[in-house]
């Protein structure tokens, strides 16, 4: 699950009902005002800066910090006033090369689908900054607090989209959100960085643990399929290989609605490097359902395991260098999509491709059961 903060319970998005209230002074001129404001700056750090994902950034002051898989949330509340705020980070992801698109997507994904807000959001123009596209827009809703309002913002660029996101019930907490917003500075990923092919000695530079993360590709249709997901899940992909020649993969599947179980491939075999390509020999591959631990993405209880078909396939493969956000990446690509990978990456830096990365803080190993 990306994050979890409070149970939902939303209603209709109430601008209106904001202007006619004096919770806070005019929300729907509070929520049109900090769009402009959270169009993030780059800005000058005078303090120590924190980083998640390719965001650098100020932490707000007094603020309480939440990490959780794939997300960083600040909150602050005030039980006197009734009032509270909170400001998350998302991690980035491909974009789709329509800074629009990276927006309507992930305000489905973050806002509607975390947040059920249902109603849609009022959308500033695109602006530039610092060479990416930003799109800024915000509603007002009504939660377990009362009325409140949502601002996301989603920077597109340079093959990448990344968002972060503010919601707010009173204008006390502008300042602090908007200090937050100017501290964020984002690292380029340079799609027009060096590739390095890998030769047929250089099968050391594989050798460890890459893994991969999507979200919301794909319509559930049958719990069989592990890289089938609804809108509202993700998948996590990971390849170990080792250096007597054998690997192992696996993969995570969670859908928060459509499936009420998570999916566990576990697979292993042997790989062979020979020139620019890699062959993947499975010996045992099998998919496990699992039930969801108090309805999130913790592993439960064992359900089902069933045998997969063993998928030999010969990729070929190269190392990629991000020097925006100084990663590798290790690329396989071809000629059709395969069932241990999923569909290909909507990434056009390579052509039919997945993109595979290095094991960090912000990319950690998928938790398997225990």
């Amino acid at each position: 699950m990306r994050f979890s903060v409070f149970p939902p319970r939303f209603s209709k998005s109430i601008i209106d009902s904001f202007v006619r209230t004096n919770k806070v002074k005019s929300m729907k001129q509070a929520v049109f005002s900090i769009i402009c404001f959270l169009a993030f700056s780059v800005g000058c750090l005078a303090q120590t800066a924190e980083t998640f994902d390719i965001a650098t950034f100020q932490a707000p002051a007094g603020w309480k910090k939440v990490s959780k898989p794939g997300a960083i949330i600040f909150t602050t509340s005030n039980e006197q006033k009734g009032t509270y705020a909170m400001i998350m980070l998302f991690p980035s992801g491909d974009s789709s090369g329509n800074a629009k698109s990276d927006f309507d997507g992930d305000w489905a994904e973050f806002i509607a689908g975390q947040f059920e807000v249902k109603g849609k959001p009022a959308v500033e123009p695109i602006e530039k900054k610092d060479g990416w596209d930003v799109v800024s827009g915000g509603a007002a809703f009504e939660n377990e607090m009362g009325p409140s309002a949502v601002i996301l913002n989603t920077y597109s660029g340079f093959g990448k989209t990344f968002s972060a996101a503010a919601i707010f019930n009173s204008q006390d907490n502008l300042p602090a959100i908007e200090a937050f917003a100017s501290s964020i500075k984002l690292n380029k990923a340079v799609t027009a960085a060096q590739a390095v092919p890998i030769n047929n000695n250089d099968d050391a530079s594989i050798l460890g643990t890459w893994k991969s993360s999507a979200s919301g590709q794909q319509k559930y249709d049958d719990y069989k399929n592990a890289h089938a997901m609804d809108k509202y899940g993700y998948i996590s992909r990971q390849y170990t290989f080792n250096a007597n020649g054998t690997y192992i993969y696996v993969s995570k599947t969670f859908q928060m609605t459509a499936l009420d179980k998570l999916l566990l491939v576990k697979e292993n075999g042997n790989y062979q490097i020979s020139g620019g390509n890699i062959t993947i020999s499975p010996q045992k591959s099998v998919i496990q359902a699992w039930s969801k631990k108090d309805g999130g993405d913790d592993w439960g209880k064992l359900l089902s395991t069933q045998n997969r078909t063993l998928e030999k396939v010969t990729y070929q493969f190269t190392k990629h260098y991000f020097s925006g956000i100084d990663q590798w990446n290790f690329v396989l690509q071809a000629d059709k999509p395969t069932q241990r990978d999923g569909p290909f990456s909507t990434n056009t830096t390579f052509n039919n491709a997945w993109y595979y990365s290095s094991i960090t803080v912000n990319n950690p190993l998928i938790e398997l059961p225990r």
